[in-house]
């Protein structure tokens, strides 16, 4: 099934839009972005791109790395920084997610799942903020 509404009208803010494969993300304590991936389709898409649920949260399937996490509500972070004399010593992310994306569409379901908007937000367990940067829909 396709879609061939991509830009939603919203009270308050000007677009909101639906959030495809390849869509960049980024992390509040994240040294880089990354984009979202969707390894199986849910047949449904918007401009060819497999359109996104708020079901597709999980930490290397969907979300990757964000370089190197800077939180020090990451054990790892936290005692490396203590090693190196309380001076923050970032380490690779892992990203631990565990609920799914908040701020979906509820009125348009995916495989029974509120579509995901561009203005949707999740967290890691260490803390860090996620947020759509770019909904993908236009991205190489």
């Amino acid at each position: 099934m396709s879609t061939a509404l991509s830009m939603i009208p919203a009270l308050g803010n000007p677009q909101k839009s639906y959030v495809v494969a390849g869509a960049i993300v980024s992390c509040s304590y994240g040294t880089k972005m990354t984009r979202l991936h969707m390894p199986v389709s849910h047949g449904v898409f918007v401009k060819g791109k497999p359109q996104l649920s708020t079901a597709d949260y999980q930490p290397y399937l969907n979300i990757q790395p964000f370089g190197k996490c800077l939180s020090i509500q990451n054990p790892v972070v936290a005692s490396g920084t203590a090693a190196n004399g309380d001076i923050l010593k970032p380490v690779p992310c892992t990203p631990i997610v565990t609920m799914p994306w908040q701020g979906g569409k509820s009125d348009v379901l995916i495989e029974n799942e509120p579509a995901m908007l561009n203005d949707c937000t999740n967290m890691c367990l260490y803390c860090g903020d996620l947020k759509i940067e770019d909904d993908g829909q236009d991205l190489a």
